[in-house]
């Protein structure tokens, strides 16, 4: 979740991608250019795509409007030309080197095939990942997506850290500020869809880690009713949660969700640390001092508002989330882009003794014996990527499947054009098989390439049916509740795409029966 595109973007180097020619489908064939409800917008073209970026969706969450509901946008004239806007406010970072000051940030990015339709098509709306403190929609260039899987694709920026996330005795909407920005740009799909050719009654909101978090919690937010008809969860769950020392050393067990009540204490000390008593004095401090303590305020707030009445993990397991089909699945080696957190490993045993405790280590260690790896640190990665990702998933995918169709997966290419030697299937190494992270095109085997059509023709033809099945590729059948079956994707030189058991492969089984509350999505141990 943090630091996934240290790798991608640097080698991208964020670069600009195509030539500024502009069109959609549904505007002015001539000049490229398409109305929204807001003013005129030119496209670029990228491939076979037509890409439109920085389209603002809210107005600046600036002055008075720093932590407030996004409000509506102010109309323009002439024709905003193609440009990414200012990514949110965040610290330095791969994706945002120089990291941002920039409150004016709210902006998302379309990009809708070239060739004419007939029909409208499906619409995928991407919440981007980062920790919810940092990332931005328009490192995802999504013209491969939108041309070879027909369908009009939206990523989005959303307020992240202390200016999406924070709370204040009294501030309503309080930790949940970067989800309102979430559903306001679903709710400008909706609006402007056609537009763009774009079928509004038929939206896909689809996100990795902290976006898959987010998914998942917009699938449990009263708030969200009607805004998509589909929810594609990569990496990221309501149940997702961390035990002891597990992903960084020293860190206690924690999840994205919070009572908002800790975050409004929180929020209260830390403005008393800026000598501010009033919500009207922490709106006048300038939104440098705010970044440098942006990674105070990254969870979710539960309880204080209709946005997230209850946390994610509770609500999900008690079927209160919306009806629609879900795409859920993970990495198999996600957690091996934690492991250089813990230096050079070679106690593996004091690492688990650290995360479950003297009396819970012994069956650990004799359930993943350092005998059966290669190395202290790959016993590690398989004990904090079962744990921590793979059954906190499995969990959710058994809730949601009593009462909607969900199809599980494991992306498994051990080899990534983005990973680094030995690194594995880890975090976010999924991504450059279905976008262009930072514009740029990651060079992959013809193995690869046939993957990369194959997982955008799944992750497509379920935008446009709620069925990810179709030519060209292994049948995908939605999973049972007691046992999570689905599919795991890998080039056809490491063994193809096959089913797995999801819940036998991570041994989730066994985390169950050491810690119930934790891997279903209850208080973390």
């Amino acid at each position: 979740m943090a630091k996934k595109m240290l790798a991608i973007v640097a080698a991208a180097g964020l670069a600009a991608a195509g030539t500024l020619v502009g069109g959609a489908g549904a505007g002015d064939a001539a000049e490229h250019v398409v109305r929204t409800d807001a003013g005129r917008v030119a496209a670029r073209s990228v491939g076979d795509a037509l890409v439109y970026d920085g389209i603002p969706y809210a107005a600046p969450p600036t002055g008075a409007l720093r932590w407030k509901a996004p409000q509506p946008v102010q109309p323009w004239s002439g024709v905003r030309e193609s440009k990414v806007g200012s990514v949110c406010a965040q610290q330095p970072n791969s994706e945002a080197p120089d990291g941002s000051v920039a409150e004016d940030c709210l902006y998302l990015n379309v990009s809708t095939p070239a060739a004419f339709s007939t029909k409208p098509r499906a619409v995928v709306v991407w919440i981007p990942g980062g920790g919810f403190f940092s990332g931005a929609g328009s490192s995802y260039e999504a013209s491969k997506f939108a041309a070879r899987g027909d369908v009009v694709v939206v990523t989005v920026n959303y307020r992240l850290g202390i200016f999406g996330f924070f709370g204040y005795p009294g501030l309503p909407g309080s930790g949940t500020f970067g989800l309102q920005d979430q559903q306001a740009a679903m709710r400008w799909v909706q609006r402007n869809a056609r537009a763009f050719g774009g079928d509004p009654r038929n939206i896909t909101v689809a996100g990795e880690s902290a976006g898959g978090m987010s998914v998942c919690a917009q699938l449990t937010s009263p708030t969200a009713s009607g805004l998509f008809a589909k929810a594609i969860m990569q990496s990221g769950s309501c149940a997702f949660n961390w035990a002891d020392n597990s992903q960084y050393p020293g860190q206690t067990a924690d999840s994205p969700w919070v009572p908002v009540s800790r975050t409004q204490a929180n929020g209260k000390e830390w403005a008393a640390g800026k000598n501010c008593t009033t919500i009207e004095c922490l709106r006048g401090l300038k939104a440098d001092i705010l970044v440098d303590d942006l990674l105070q305020f990254t969870q979710i707030g539960y309880g204080g508002s209709p946005v997230v009445p209850l946390s994610p993990a509770k609500a999900l397991r008690a079927g209160l989330f919306h009806r629609v089909p879900i795409i859920s699945g993970n990495n198999h080696d996600e957690a091996n882009g934690w492991l250089a957190a813990f230096g050079d490993i070679k106690d593996y045993p004091a690492l688990v003794r650290n995360m479950v405790g003297a009396q819970k280590a012994p069956a650990v260690l004799r359930h993943y014996p350092q005998t059966s790896y290669e190395s202290p640190a790959a016993a590690w990665g398989a004990v904090t990527t079962d744990r921590i990702w793979s059954c906190t998933q499995v969990a959710a995918d058994q809730q949601a499947a009593r009462k909607v169709p969900v199809y599980a997966y494991e992306f498994a290419d051990k080899h990534s054009p983005i990973a680094a030697p030995g690194l594995g299937a880890a975090h976010a190494m999924e991504l450059p098989y279905l976008f262009r992270l930072g514009g740029y095109d990651f060079p992959m085997s013809d193995t690869q390439q046939r993957l990369s059509n194959q997982m955008i023709d799944y992750w497509t033809a379920f935008a446009r049916t709620g069925n990810p099945n179709g030519l060209d590729r292994p049948q995908w059948s939605p999973t049972g509740v007691r046992t999570v079956n689905g599919l795991s994707l890998a080039p056809t030189d490491q063994g193809g795409i096959k089913r797995v058991n999801l819940t036998t492969e991570h041994q989730c089984g066994f985390w169950t029966g050491l810690s119930t509350p934790a891997i279903s999505g209850g208080r973390p141990e």
